[in-house]
């Protein structure tokens, strides 16, 4: 027989049921039957459930925080590994740089007097700070300890006026401090200004710096150099021709030079982040070696930490930008390699194609008779440099193709790892739903289980109700039958005491007294004058006694039953409803077991 849900509630009473209901309600409204709401208790059961859901919120706040603080250190623990190699790899390098330095300055200042001039200066300037220091922090320290000594001593002026007058004197004390604070400032100030000058000078030499090298790099391009216009060749034809030949070579690597530029400024200025901001970037990115485990998501943290005006969408945004940057001047230096390769190439081609018309036009002007070997030996000059020109283009052709099969292999290789992505997905999709599948079969196996447990115990709770009917009839007829007799013992008792009081009676007559005349009893204090005044008193009133004696168990006794303590462990841990708890509750037995009496023995016959 199914049950109804107790979440619902279910009203099937009548029109006609409410109006009878009416007239006792009206009829007994002042009577002891409907006792009136105790909203006091009320209040105190929603505190007291308000009090357990907040400890319960405060436990699960808990739990989340110690979670993030275990990932937070795990975390930690990941970056401090990193850090630690990078600051040993800093730290051998430093010191490879300073013995490397030291070497070349011992090495140099033999020869050169600018290392002299560098040491001399250096001997200076530590000599610069040890008169600081001593002039501007010794004295700080003094005055600290003089501070520290004179406050120890204070209790001992103080049981002591007129020393503390003469050996102590406040206010030039903080004279004292004060004219020291202002002679610090006065030196901060000072030395503020001139790091801002020492800035501004440093600022003023790196512009310099980076305007010479593109002058450079110009010259270095567009100029002719000085060994091909040097070149002595006995034909003006073949010497212009080479140079114009340089010069359309370098203008071509100019050209591809001036774009990659351009590339690089459009993203340098398409990039609004400030030379600190950019520093942390690359120092934190080049910190995370390129085979670490989660290495993106190790520095795109640390970044969040070290940046946190900057948002993860920015940083990601910065982190393609820096990419394409890093793709470009790579670019670049392959093409200055490329040039620096083809101008070395082409001043030996031109050296040697000069020196074999050099030696051709000896021999035109040894054997004049060989004019027209001479004009072939020029046309297969001529013939060299053009092949060497068409040489130089599909090189230059090659090196752009190279680069475009480079984009598309990279291009492939993201597309390839975003299939490999969507494929796994889908794996794990598929496992997804194997395993919950699985996991519903298990389910309903477990559900069919139940419902063949729910029947049996069902039908155990019907045969147990019918012999709770048998024993409750026995137990019924039994109580009839105790009642009976108990009635017939009072009446016997009352029988009994009316006899007694009736002989009593008959005693008290015999030997009843006679009061006398007692004119002092009138006037005297009653007893309850006397209980006013305190006087034959006896124990106070308490009136904190409670109006009626409790007979149950107190917390302690209910916590100890053992079977309570393992249901509520079990509830704790999610298993109070699971087949293991059904079968270990009943075999627990309790702290105290039951009297012998107790038992039954209606159906022990």
């Amino acid at each position: 027989m199914s049950q109804p849900d107790s979440g619902t509630f279910f009203t099937t009473h009548r029109i006609s049921d409410v109006e009878n209901l009416v007239v006792p309600m009206r009829n007994d409204l002042c009577s002891q039957k409907y006792k009136p709401v105790d909203y006091k208790h009320l209040y105190e059961l929603a505190a007291v459930e308000k009090m357990a859901s907040a400890k319960i919120q405060l436990k699960i706040k808990k739990t989340e925080q110690v979670s993030k603080i275990n990932k937070e250190q795990m975390l930690l623990q990941q970056h401090r590994q990193v850090w630690w190699q990078e600051h040993k790899r800093l730290s051998e390098n430093r010191q490879k740089a300073e013995a490397e330095i030291k070497t070349f300055l011992d090495e140099a200042s033999h020869k050169h007097n600018f290392f002299l001039d560098m040491r001399n200066l250096e001997h200076k300037l530590s000599k610069e700070r040890d008169t600081y220091q001593t002039n501007t922090v010794v004295p700080i320290g003094q005055l600290k300890e003089n501070l520290k000594f004179r406050l120890s001593e204070m209790p001992c002026y103080l049981s002591e006026e007129s020393c503390l007058k003469s050996k102590f004197n406040p206010v030039e004390m903080l004279q004292q401090i004060k004219f020291v604070k202002k002679q610090q400032k006065a030196i901060l100030e000072f030395l503020i200004r001139e790091s801002l000058a020492l800035e501004r000078e440093l600022e003023d030499y790196k512009t310099k710096a980076l305007a010479h090298p593109f002058e450079e790099k110009n010259g270095l391009f567009l100029e002719v150099p000085s060994a091909l216009l040097s070149l002595e060749c006995p034909y003006p034809d073949l010497k212009t021709l080479v140079i114009n030949e340089y010069r359309k070579l370098a203008s071509g690597y100019w050209s591809k030079l001036q774009e990659i530029d351009q590339q690089l400024e459009v993203l340098c200025r398409s990039i609004e982040w400030k030379e600190e901001d950019q520093w942390v970037f690359q120092t934190v990115i080049n910190q995370y070696p390129s085979d670490l485990q989660r290495r993106r998501t190790l520095y795109l943290d640390v970044l969040q930490r070290y940046l946190p005006h900057k948002s993860r969408h920015d940083l990601v945004v910065h982190e393609k930008a820096w990419d394409c940057y890093r793709f470009i001047r790579n670019r670049r230096r392959v093409l200055m390699l490329n040039w620096a390769q083809a101008r070395k190439a082409f001043l030996l081609k031109a050296v040697t194609t000069v020196a074999e018309a050099s030696a051709a036009h000896e021999t035109e002007v040894a054997l004049a008779n060989t004019r027209q070997k001479q004009q072939e030996i020029c046309a297969d000059l001529k013939a060299k440099v053009l092949q060497w020109k068409a040489q130089q283009d599909e090189a230059a052709k090659l090196e752009a193709a190279v680069a475009a099969r480079r984009k598309a292999k990279k291009d492939e290789k993201e597309s390839l790892q975003k299939e490999r992505e969507t494929i796994r997905r889908a794996q794990e999709k598929e496992k997804v739903k194997k395993y919950w599948a699985e996991k519903q079969l298990k389910w309903q196996e477990q559900e069919e289980k139940d419902l063949q447990c729910l029947e049996e115990l069902r039908k155990l709770m019907a045969e147990q109700a019918v012999k709770d009917r048998e024993r409750v009839k026995f137990r019924q007829a039994l109580l009839e039958k105790r009642l009976l007799e108990k009635k017939e013992l009072a009446l016997k008792e009352t029988r009994e005491e009316e006899e007694k009081e009736k002989c009593l009676e008959a005693l008290r007559q015999q030997v009843a007294v006679v009061a006398k005349v007692d004119p002092a009893r009138v006037v005297a204090d009653t007893v309850a004058s006397k209980a006013r005044m305190g006087i034959g008193t006896k124990e106070e009133f308490d009136l904190q006694k409670p109006l009626f004696k409790l007979h149950t168990y107190s917390e302690q006794q209910i916590i100890s039953d053992p079977r309570l303590r393992v249901e509520l462990a079990l509830r704790e841990a999610g298993l109070h409803k699971t087949l293991y708890a059904k079968e270990i509750l009943p075999k627990i037995p309790p702290l105290k077991l039951p009297r012998r009496d107790m038992e039954s023995t209606a159906f022990k016959m």
